[in-house]
C-alpha cells in the first residue's frame, strides 16, 4: 500500500473506534490521546480494528509505535502492508 492509502486505512480504523470523530481534522503529528479523549481502551480497540483492517499482527511491545497518525503509517510501512 502506498502511503495514502495507508492514512486511508488507520483514519478509518479511528473513525470505527470512535465514530464521532469523524470530520474532525486529524494532526498526523499529534499523539491521539493528545488530540482526542482517547483513552487506554480507545486505544487498544484502535489496535484491534487496525489489525483487522491491515492484516498485520500488532505486537503490543510495538504500541508506542502507533501514538500519532504519522507514527501508524510509518509503522504499517516498515511491515510493508
Amino acid at each position: 500500500m502506498n502511503e495514502p492509502e495507508l492514512n486511508e486505512m488507520v483514519t478509518r480504523a479511528l473513525f470505527e473506534v470512535a465514530p464521532d470523530l469523524e470530520g474532525e481534522i486529524i494532526d498526523p503529528e499529534t499523539p491521539f490521546r493528545d488530540q482526542f479523549e482517547f483513552d487506554s481502551m480507545d486505544f487498544l480497540n484502535f489496535v484491534i480494528e487496525l489489525h483487522q483492517a491491515s492484516g498485520e499482527e500488532i505486537p503490543e511491545a510495538d504500541y508506542p509505535q502507533l501514538a500519532s497518525l504519522k507514527d501508524c503509517v510509518s509503522y504499517l510501512k516498515q511491515k510493508n502492508v
